[in-house]
């Protein structure tokens, strides 16, 4: 599925609404070669959209959770995110509708203000870990059925529904499994210090954060109660990030020492999505982040 099947007459419609005005998209920009999916930022010269475009029968609810998800963040915490349009139905799937806006040149002053904005986030309290509503990470199902404690929330909502798929993949090695699930049977002590639900982010690498004039500003949440340092965890996944995230976030909620020790653990769900997908090239981090804890 490509932008060009998007109906842009529904689109321009849906967004004259919300304005208030008529609006039509006088440019297109296809940003499909930045972004993990198709993607375009449309725009009459005076207000600019960003159009995103997933296909399947389930791309719908993928936005109906997404933007639940950037609800709660601007609601619940607090923090920017873009004005959400709407979400349309197209031939192959939805696209769903969002503000555009005007990225700057990232720097250590944002990426400190990007560690505040996510204590901030942190700082919003929960009952249970878990959701009244299931996300996705990327197009991944996540069951954020609630749990009373943390241990059992990670391994039966994350660890372990990641661990029997990347297995029926094909591309993870059966030895796996079982230094896996005694990880999992080790959790409670593995865990740390008991938390309070947090509000997560729930995928927070650095592009998930962009930088705007107005700050930090989160997009592509796969939002639920859990412990902040999955968050912690998840900036630095992908790529390296300055020092000064973690920086500004000790200056609202100091970071518990044993974070780091912990780190690896919080990541084998994703590195476990990473070998399902992509296969081994994953496999060698995964076996140093198993090992690390045996």
């Amino acid at each position: 599925m490509s932008i060009s099947e998007v109906d842009l007459r529904i689109v321009e419609a849906r967004v004259s609404a919300y304005l208030g005005r008529g609006w039509q998209a006088d440019t297109i920009d296809n940003k499909t070669n930045a972004a993990s999916h198709p993607a375009a930022v449309l725009s009459d010269g005076e207000f600019a959209v960003f159009v995103k475009v997933g296909e399947g029968p389930l791309a719908a609810d993928r936005f109906r959770q997404e933007a639940h998800g950037l609800h709660l963040l601007s609601e619940q915490a607090g923090v920017l995110t873009p004005e959400i349009l709407g979400i349309v139905e197209t031939e192959g799937g939805a696209a769903l509708l969002l503000e555009g806006v005007r990225e700057i040149a990232r720097d250590d002053a944002h990426y400190r203000q990007m560690g505040r904005a996510l204590a901030q986030v942190h700082s919003t309290k929960g009952v249970r870990f878990g959701l009244d509503s299931h996300c996705y990470w990327g197009d991944l199902y996540q069951d954020n059925t609630p749990a009373a404690d943390w241990p059992t929330f990670f391994w039966e909502r994350r660890l372990a529904p990641r661990l029997k798929a990347a297995l029926d993949s094909g591309n993870l090695p059966a030895r796996f499994v079982g230094e896996i699930e005694q990880l999992g049977a080790r959790l409670p002590a593995l865990c740390g210090p008991a938390v309070a639900p947090a509000l997560l982010h729930g995928d927070a690498h650095k592009n998930n954060c962009l930088a705007t004039p107005r700050g930090p500003l989160f997009i592509d949440p796969s939002v639920y109660y859990g412990h902040p340092e999955m968050d912690l965890s998840y900036v630095d996944f992908f790529e390296p990030v300055p020092d000064e995230v973690f920086a500004g976030y000790a200056e609202i909620a100091p970071l518990d020492p044993g974070f780091w020790e912990r780190r690896e653990l919080w990541r084998l769900p994703a590195l476990l999505a990473m070998v399902e997908f992509i296969g081994a090239e994953y496999l060698d981090k995964l076996d140093a982040a198993v090992r690390h804890y045996h």
